[in-house]
């Protein structure tokens, strides 16, 4: 429970920090622009923060348009071996280890090495199923879509609700089946490398984690844009401009 109480932290804090940074959004392309003159998915960062992965954000504002089965094996491939994974995995290995969770894993290095595994284990076996293989199996778009507009708790509180609802393939709206099947899958999986944590209130922990860690991610692409233009702006203003030397004679 210390676990999903710090998950929950972090979402709360991030959400203070969006709150305190956002500005008013990017104009969306005009109504008047060709489909053809409009690219439905622009270059974004690939960096959140300079450090977390951003592979399934794209702008609501720009005309749907879906991608195919192996695009989202790819997307759930690049998040499951992307450099930043693998901190991350080690971060929540140190609090199991700390937290003693599993004991059967033992202590020392190799308890450390055990719920390093796992820990990695979780992250990449959920992305594969959130991302590549309920997306593929039931026609849903893995893609977080950004509102970029609005006001900071109404955009909040959109980026959490996307765990809840999805678009498919046709660019309608529906339950997210992709973020609560796929990670209960995940986590049942789980049970299978999770000797001492196997009963039904350990499962909803993990799966409440799996997906409170994930409305964290939507609300840090969510804001992340507004972050990075306030930190242009600060620092275009510490640029001091070159002294300008006079070369008149007397």
């Amino acid at each position: 429970m210390v676990r999903l109480v710090t998950v929950f932290v972090y979402l709360v804090c991030v959400a203070t920090l969006a709150a305190q940074t956002t500005e008013p959004p990017a104009q969306p392309p005009s109504p008047s622009a060709s489909a053809a003159s409009v690219i439905p998915n622009p270059p974004e960062d690939k960096r959140i923060y300079g450090v977390l992965p951003n592979n399934r954000m794209t702008e609501n504002s720009y005309p749907f348009q879906k991608i195919s089965a192996k695009e989202k094996f790819t997307i759930a491939l690049k998040d499951s071996v992307d450099i930043p994974v693998y901190p991350t995995a080690a971060l929540f290995a140190a609090l199991y280890q700390i937290e003693d969770s599993n004991p059967s894993f033992g202590e020392g290095m190799k308890g450390y090495a055990t719920r390093f595994a796992t820990a990695y284990g979780d992250q990449a076996i959920g992305n594969i199923m959130t991302e590549g293989l309920y997306p593929a199996m039931f026609h849903l778009d893995p893609r977080y879509f950004r509102l970029g507009e609005g006001g900071t708790m109404h955009r909040a509180l959109y980026a959490v609700s996307q765990i809840f609802v999805t678009k498919t393939d046709s660019g309608h709206r529906t339950f997210n089946l992709e973020e609560w099947g796929g990670n209960a899958t995940a986590v049942a999986i789980s049970n299978l490398y999770y000797p001492d944590t196997r009963d039904a209130k350990d499962n909803l922990e993990k799966l409440m984690i799996q997906c409170a860690t994930d409305a964290f991610s939507n609300v840090l692409k969510e804001f992340w844009p507004d972050v990075k233009r306030k930190l242009r702006k600060h620092k275009d203003r510490n640029i001091t401009p070159p002294a300008i030397t006079s070369t008149g004679g007397h």
